[in-house]
């Protein structure tokens, strides 16, 4: 039967369908087309094609990990804040930062194969081109996400992602602000504290944790086998994260893709990284987390006139069929799936 659940934060509404089996993919064409490694503008080789170098993580003259910024940007860095109003209608000059990470120098490399050392180059960028944006005084958040396939938003397939900095703090983390503001307020804790440990003690819902942090399958899951990763401390500020969870995050993030990729033969999806605003005042009652998505339906008419979201698999399952897709590390500290004749008794992973 049907059930409607309520997100603790947003009070947003789901509709979990029911466990009818796993949704085809939303898009026709193949998630990850073959792109001529000739015209990728990523690929070793085409660096003086790309905007100058930010930042940048080497072995050698072998780049690892490259920022740059982006050369189609949906808002740029030079120029003043000029706010004016039009009437009744409000607006701004488009200032702002787009920037590229490109996570890894061979074009097919992916989450189903990194190691967590490469993983932890990646969020290593995040982290250091976080510290280096807050700096500027015109803007007001910074926002991490990575679009892995066309149907998610993706036009390149070599491996990358971004960080956009805006003048503005984005709608839909106001509305996350506020939820956990006014929990705070009514319980006199964080809602995402409570959240993790009621997670953690249930376990129905738990796909994985280590030391510092847990992933599971949200409550109230708006798309199917929606994750979400949370540190186990509490911390409103991703910039903030020291050096030794920034690796066992990154463990935890490959951890979480990994088995994604894996159970559903590597579907488009988004991640985002939701952390607190910049330059202004502290919002102690929030807590970063990531927020994992597939891409495997299509929101139409009703989730547009309703604001509901229509779930075709329980996050119970979602956590299931999770947990159950065993992963190891081979020789070289990639992950791969387990043969079966090599499973424990009892898996601890």
């Amino acid at each position: 039967m049907p059930e409607l659940r309520k997100d603790p934060v947003t009070k947003r509404w789901v509709i979990i369908v029911g466990d009818r089996g796993l949704p085809a993919f939303a898009a026709d064409e193949p998630n990850h087309p073959q792109q001529d490694r000739d015209v990728c503008p990523f690929c070793p080789g085409k660096e003086p094609g790309t905007p100058p170098e930010i930042l940048a993580y080497r072995d050698g003259d072998q780049w690892l990990v490259r920022v740059v910024a982006n050369k189609f940007p949906a808002l740029i860095i030079e120029g003043i804040l000029d706010r004016a109003g039009d009437g009744l209608y409000d607006k701004m000059s488009g200032i702002g930062a787009h920037e590229v990470i490109i996570e890894h120098p061979s074009h097919s490399a992916s989450f189903a194969t990194y190691s967590v050392r490469e993983v932890e180059r990646i969020v290593w960028s995040y982290r250091e081109r976080s510290r280096d944006l807050r700096k500027d005084p015109r803007f007001k958040y910074l926002l991490v996400f990575k679009n892995s396939g066309r149907p998610a938003g993706a036009s390149l397939s070599h491996p990358h992602s971004q960080l956009i900095a805006t003048p503005v703090i984005p709608k839909r983390v106001i509305e996350e602000l506020n939820g956990a503001e006014n929990y705070f307020h009514f319980r006199e804790r964080c809602v995402y504290c409570d959240m993790l440990r009621q997670e953690t003690a249930s376990k129905r819902r738990l796909v994985f944790e280590n030391e510092r942090f847990v992933v599971f399958t949200p409550f109230a899951s708006r798309f199917p086998f929606e994750l979400v990763i949370l540190p186990k401390m509490h911390s409103s500020d991703f910039a903030e994260t020291s050096d030794s969870d920034l690796r066992l995050f990154a463990i935890a993030l490959r951890e979480a893709m990994g088995r994604l990729i894996r159970a559903l033969g590597d579907p488009p999806y988004n991640y985002i990284l939701h952390t607190s605003p910049v330059n202004g005042s502290p919002h102690e009652a929030y807590h970063w987390h990531v927020e994992i998505i597939t891409r495997m339906t299509r929101v139409a008419g009703f989730e547009w006139g309703s604001g509901f979201y229509v779930n075709p698999v329980s996050p119970e399952e979602a956590c299931r069929r999770l947990s159950e897709c065993t992963l190891y590390e081979d020789a070289d500290g990639h992950l791969v799936e387990r043969p079966d004749s090599l499973l424990p008794a009892k898996e601890s992973r």
